[in-house]
């Protein structure tokens, strides 16, 4: 009966190990790009909530100029700023001579979505959720296609002018608006 123990025992030792994470494939790839602190840009939507004043709370998006028109302040540049810092602009420009003391809290409602292509079964536009990797966006778009090169990646970033090509690891991190895609495996 001892031995039935021991089995049980490295079985389950043998199933934690492989619930805990795929390491990164060996190569001369470069890194993955750091993923920084998010920041808006158009296409983004945010829920701007202003504390005591109800007709100054709702949902906006910033606009393709990268601002979003705020009510009795007007025009609010968005663009490049993290969260805080957007309720912080609005904060300050109620403060002069609208309200007293304004209290602002932005979160963001909706990212743009992330736009995989390339040797996947399903290619296309997929939302972005916070966390994901390209691993998790291949899943999304319902996995390789038997020709893909699943060892590398090409990815755009939103703003940069063209695609990268990177090693692809399991926790390579992807950002709003990035796009992925996956090149043809040659034998």
């Amino acid at each position: 009966m001892k031995w039935h123990k021991q089995i049980a025992l490295a079985g389950a030792l043998a199933m934690l190990g492989a619930c805990a994470g795929q390491a990164p494939l060996a190569g001369s790839g470069a890194a993955p790009p750091p993923a920084e602190a998010f920041r808006l840009s158009p296409g983004d939507k945010v829920k701007i909530a202003t504390f005591g004043e109800e007709t100054l709370t709702g949902d906006f998006e910033v606009s393709p100029a990268g601002t979003i028109a705020f009510p009795l302040i007007g025009e609010v540049k968005a663009a490049g700023l993290q969260t805080d810092e957007l309720s912080k602009a609005i904060e300050a420009k109620l403060g002069d001579g609208y309200l007293l003391e304004p209290k602002v809290s932005v979160q963001v409602a909706s990212f743009r979505p992330v736009y995989v292509l390339g040797e996947v079964n399903k290619p296309g536009e997929y939302p972005y959720t916070q966390g994901l990797t390209v691993r998790g966006a291949v899943a999304k778009a319902d996995g390789f296609t038997y020709r893909a090169n699943e060892k590398r990646v090409f990815l755009k970033r939103a703003g940069e002018a063209g695609e990268r090509e990177y090693e692809l690891t399991a926790d390579f991190p992807v950002l709003p608006g990035d796009t992925i895609r996956f090149g043809e495996r040659y034998f």
